[in-house]
């Protein structure tokens, strides 16, 4: 937690493993025994990130939504780890600082696509999506504005104004793309 939250505040390169050792109030030498590198430490925090999103959707899952509103609910319960999860602000802000880090991580963006492609297909078949609306690039869309509104809210508030603007943005885009 402690890395996260400096990796969130300072970014990767400012972030020294001594810095995340005095801030879990461990030696630098037990940190390494953990995590041999900062960057494993980094593919470590950025594995966790990820990990949130299956939980959320099983989660949203259990609520019994049809597929538009699920798809709806997942992206609102996301803003929301966006605004008060330090894992989630500290993949974020990993991904984003990817070239800088010399390991591997994920791919950022294609499991949202995969997911909210698949959620807007199955809202089609149900009669749930406007006609002419194209489920693929419908996810897209979506995708590019939910990351897009989060990293405008972490540069311009730190994140404090991510729900409110995601709901004003959902509202505004699933009434475009919704059956009447």
């Amino acid at each position: 937690m402690g890395a996260a939250e400096l990796f969130t505040e300072r970014g990767f390169r400012q972030t020294s493993v001594k810095d995340v050792a005095d801030r879990v109030e461990m030696t630098k030498g037990a940190v390494y025994f953990h995590y041999p590198t900062k960057e494993a430490l980094a593919v470590a925090i950025v594995e966790e990130h990820y990990a949130r999103w299956p939980v959320l959707l099983d989660e949203v899952t259990a609520e019994g939504l049809g597929p538009m509103a699920t798809a709806a609910r997942m992206l609102e319960r996301a803003a929301a780890a966006f605004q008060d999860d330090v894992i989630v602000q500290a993949g974020a802000r990993l991904q984003i600082e990817r070239p800088q880090i010399d390991a591997e991580l994920p791919t950022p963006y294609v499991d949202w696509i995969s997911l909210l492609e698949s959620l807007l297909t199955m809202a089609g078949e149900a009669g749930e999506l406007r006609p002419g609306v194209c489920p693929d690039k419908a996810a897209h869309a979506l995708v590019s504005a939910f990351f897009g509104s989060q990293h405008v809210s972490d540069v311009l508030s730190g994140r404090t104004d991510v729900v409110p603007r995601w709901r004003e943005l959902s509202r505004l885009l699933f009434g475009s793309i919704q059956a009447g």
